[in-house]
């Protein structure tokens, strides 16, 4: 019995490994993001060794789980880089950066700027294959050696925006360091720059839409189209990769997804 304990302490961490945030009152925690890239095997292999992400696959759906956050990928051409567009970069939360960088450029990868980011810890950018733009932030307390951490949207009606997310998912204005313009959902955080030039909607680029779970998702899409959302597609069940789901388009062009069950991924 003793070494049955034993044997279940130790898979403990294992099956907390990378979850998703516990939804919010309105059922709603940060889902994933889906990326277009030329090939899928090389994303998910930088992804497992440089980020420690856990490979997923189901019914053809195939991606990456971290804590916080699923990257799931398409394997297309991306029409452009996240640069280029609203959606222009998501960032990740990384407990030692100096090592993460040592290990990134020993591998042969071209490392971004290292700075000092808005919240007063060292930050780096890093472009992945496919014009996939990503920040890392350091975190020494961090219980692991990486998570999901945020989105980044950059638009001329950055405010607009943030208030059109506040509005529809009952969210909040919480300043994240020195950036004033952010919000939360369970699991992430949602910052709105400014942008002096016009962006590129999202669908088809590197970053072709972010994601959100939902609990009881048929009535979250009935609460949202009583809002007078409209849907790009209604909500749905497909039954092969486990998934019910639903997509809108922000005001922006950055096209969102709703999920139901990529929490048991």
């Amino acid at each position: 019995m003793r070494l049955t304990f034993l044997l279940l302490l130790c898979l403990l961490p294992l099956a907390s490994h990378a979850q998703l945030a516990s939804p919010n009152e309105q059922g709603l925690s940060y889902g994933h993001v889906h990326l277009n890239v030329t090939d899928i095997d090389t994303h998910r292999q930088i992804w497992a060794d440089h980020f420690n992400g856990v490979p997923i696959e189901r019914g053809g759906l195939r991606g990456i789980r971290l804590p916080n956050m699923v990257i799931l990928f398409s394997e297309q051409a991306a029409s452009a880089g996240s640069r280029e567009t609203v959606m222009d970069h998501f960032g990740v939360k990384v407990r030692n950066i100096q090592k993460w960088i040592d290990q990134w450029i020993a591998a042969g990868y071209e490392m971004g700027p290292v700075f000092t980011g808005a919240e007063g810890q060292t930050n780096a950018y890093v472009t992945l294959p496919d014009g996939v733009y990503v920040e890392l932030q350091e975190d020494q307390g961090l219980h692991e050696e990486i998570t999901g951490y945020h989105v980044h949207f950059y638009s001329p009606r950055s405010e607009q925006l943030l208030n059109w997310y506040t509005e529809v998912f009952d969210l909040e204005v919480r300043p994240r360091g020195s950036i004033a313009h952010t919000s939360n959902v369970p699991g992430m955080n949602l910052s709105f720059s400014h942008s002096n030039n016009e962006r590129l909607p999202t669908q088809g680029t590197a970053i072709d839409h972010i994601g959100f779970e939902v609990e009881n998702l048929e009535a979250f899409c009935e609460a949202l189209a009583a809002k007078g959302i409209e849907f790009d597609v209604p909500y749905r069940e497909i039954e092969s990769i486990g998934l019910a789901i639903a997509f809108i388009t922000d005001p922006q062009g950055v096209r969102i997804e709703f999920t139901e069950g990529l929490v048991d991924y």
